[in-house]
């Protein structure tokens, strides 16, 4: 687990360390919460910093290349609220578009909805928590 707010408290993302992170491992999840439909700031800079031409695209990027990377989100409001006009898979379309761009292979998302809601302490419960929790788990053990 990397955690962008910790590392990088102000803001100024350190591009090659992490791409050497990204390097180091086989397989990605990028885990954020989804916000205004979009990730939070900090992942979207480091989105824009880390993924450059030559490393991640280009005719010699090919640090992403065939490799697993899949999503986590969690959702702040209900799946139901989803339904309507778009769905998860509309909200997500920007980053499978860039997963496709890089040539990573694309895993798919595992997502929680209802984390900020207030029927999410109804719809939350500890049973639904560790469904999730298990659910996740499979989800990572795909890669």
């Amino acid at each position: 687990m990397h955690e962008l707010y910790q590392s990088y408290p102000d803001g100024k993302i350190d591009v090659e360390k992490e791409q050497a992170l990204v390097e180091v491992y086989g397989s990605l999840i990028w885990q954020f919460p989804v916000y205004w439909f979009n990730c939070t700031p900090l992942m979207k800079q480091w989105f824009d910093d880390v993924l450059t031409y030559g490393w991640a695209y280009g005719s010699r990027g090919t640090q992403l290349k065939d490799r697993k990377i899949g999503l986590a989100v969690s959702m702040g409001s209900l799946e139901q609220d989803y339904q309507a006009s778009y769905d998860l898979t509309a909200v997500l379309r920007p980053y499978e578009m860039t997963l496709h761009y890089v040539k990573a292979d694309y895993q798919g998302a595992f997502s929680l909805f209802g984390a900020n809601t207030d029927v999410s302490l109804v719809t939350n419960t500890p049973q639904a928590i560790n469904q999730s929790a298990a659910d996740y788990i499979k989800f990572l053990n795909t890669f």
